[in-house]
């Protein structure tokens, strides 16, 4: 991060002894941008609506988009944990953070389940729902391939990349934090030696931000295609029907966020998530609009390090809990076991909700390793535990994809929130500056992705 001369002022506004001081006014023109997403996104709902056919045809250039932001995510990984860790004297400080960060997201993942089988038999949506044979055979075809590459040992050996190098191109969060962590205290280890090459990959980071930075110009067009394309698939026949899961899933994840990670920020950070949800506005914008938190991971590790937490902890926090720290999912898994199992006529009883839920915690986790998350991870887990209820998957498979903006959208706050307590806790963030920040006093750098630190 850059930093530039904030030296104090008299109140007329120049130094002590001289003129008023005078700084570059920089423009911020990203406001235009983020109107055209939300403009985008009405215009993709109407097209989906009025011509169907042609809006399944747009949803190409959702998926596009979202392409070229996953294709910046391992760059950017790599280089913020290569920097963050490189330039950290001693390697214990790399291991507490990481070894707090693993307590929180087992903690907050088990609560996060566990708040999901509350209000899910409190509004038991699933009552009156019957589960047709065609739904059944996409329970099935979701379960099957969310097994392919299942275990603990499959998942374990994916980490590993083919070559040091692959890590960076196979699209792989794990394998790029597992190989930017060996590069890290490769380099820590080398001490002065290893000076050229870090300065060497910052020098790589700046560029890559550009990029990012010229590459989020076009979240309009693709926020157009990805709401044109599902409105174009499902209508609103999709949603009508099964109104009261999503709202009850809305609800729980607003009141998860709000409340339990509003009251972890306040009581161990004293930091409000109010400001820090207005900080993150364009982040949450884009998430909605391309229904992926993925989109929105690099954009998050920039402003975690502006915000005033160290490049080390925010290198090692963020990464892994787009992985591991998966609330918003933890929430549906449990939500939609409990639909399914109401819709199908075979509700659970509080002993095998209990069972599914310990389950679940160990079944999240691997939400990472499987593609389309939510759904299959879902179908796998309602395999291992109860398979006579995977049938009833495809029962959501229609509105999966409008409750998933509520998944992206809790994972990422949850991610927020963990970078700034583990920051805290840790004594790797700067408190004073985490409020010049969130008090809207050093905003940060939308056209280099870089904030003033100082």
């Amino acid at each position: 991060m850059t930093a530039t001369d904030n030296r104090p002022t008299h109140p007329g506004g120049g130094d002590a002894g001289g003129p008023p001081a005078t700084r570059p006014a920089h423009r911020d023109r990203t406001h235009w941008l983020y109107i055209a997403v939300i403009i985008a996104v009405v215009a993709g709902a109407a097209l989906g609506l009025l011509a169907p056919s042609a809006g399944k045809e747009m949803a190409v250039i959702g998926t596009l988009f979202v392409s070229l932001i996953k294709m910046m995510i391992s760059p950017i990984i790599f280089c913020t944990i290569v920097l963050g860790i490189g330039s950290v004297r001693k390697a214990a400080t790399v291991g507490k953070v990481g070894g707090l960060s693993f307590i929180y997201f087992l903690a907050m993942s088990t609560a996060a389940l566990a708040i999901g089988l509350v209000v899910g038999n409190l509004i038991q949506p699933g009552n009156g729902l019957n589960l047709t044979s065609g739904l059944a055979e996409k329970g099935q075809d979701l379960a099957k391939n969310a097994e392919k590459g299942s275990g603990t040992w499959d998942f374990i050996k994916s980490i590993i990349p083919d070559t040091l190098v692959s890590s960076l191109t196979a699209g792989s969060v794990l394998q790029t934090l597992f190989v930017a962590l060996l590069v890290g205290f490769a380099i820590q280890a080398l001490g002065t030696q290893g000076e050229p090459v870090l300065r060497g990959v910052e020098a790589i980071q700046k560029v890559v931000f550009k990029v990012l930075s010229m590459v989020l110009w076009l979240a309009p067009i693709g926020a157009f295609g990805a709401i044109a394309g599902v409105v174009g698939q499902t209508g609103w026949n999709a949603i009508t029907h099964l109104l009261a899961l999503m709202l009850a899933f809305y609800l729980t994840c607003v009141v998860f966020v709000f409340g339990v990670l509003g009251a972890l920020l306040r009581f161990s950070a004293g930091m409000s998530i109010f400001k820090l949800v207005r900080y993150l506005a364009r982040e949450y914008l884009l998430i909605v609009a391309t229904s992926s938190s993925e989109s929105a991971l690099p954009r998050l590790i920039a402003k975690m390090e502006h915000l005033g937490v160290d490049r080390s902890t925010v290198g090692v926090v963020v990464p892994t809990g787009y992985s591991f720290n998966l609330d918003g999912t933890a929430i549906y898994l449990t939500m939609a076991s409990l639909f399914i199992a109401e819709a199908t006529g075979d509700p659970l009883s509080m002993g095998e909700q209990i069972s599914l839920l310990v389950f679940m915690i160990i079944a999240s986790k691997g939400a990472a390793g499987v593609s389309g998350a939510g759904l299959a991870t879902l179908a796998g887990g309602l395999q291992a535990h109860r398979p006579e209820l995977v049938d009833g998957v495809g029962l959501i498979v229609g509105i999966d994809r409008f409750m998933s903006e509520a998944r992206a959208l809790t994972n990422f706050s949850g991610n927020a929130v963990a970078t700034l307590l583990v920051g805290t806790w840790t004594k790797t963030v700067d408190a004073e500056q985490v409020h010049r920040v969130l008090d809207g006093k050093q905003p940060f750098d939308e056209s280099t992705m870089v904030g003033d630190r100082h």
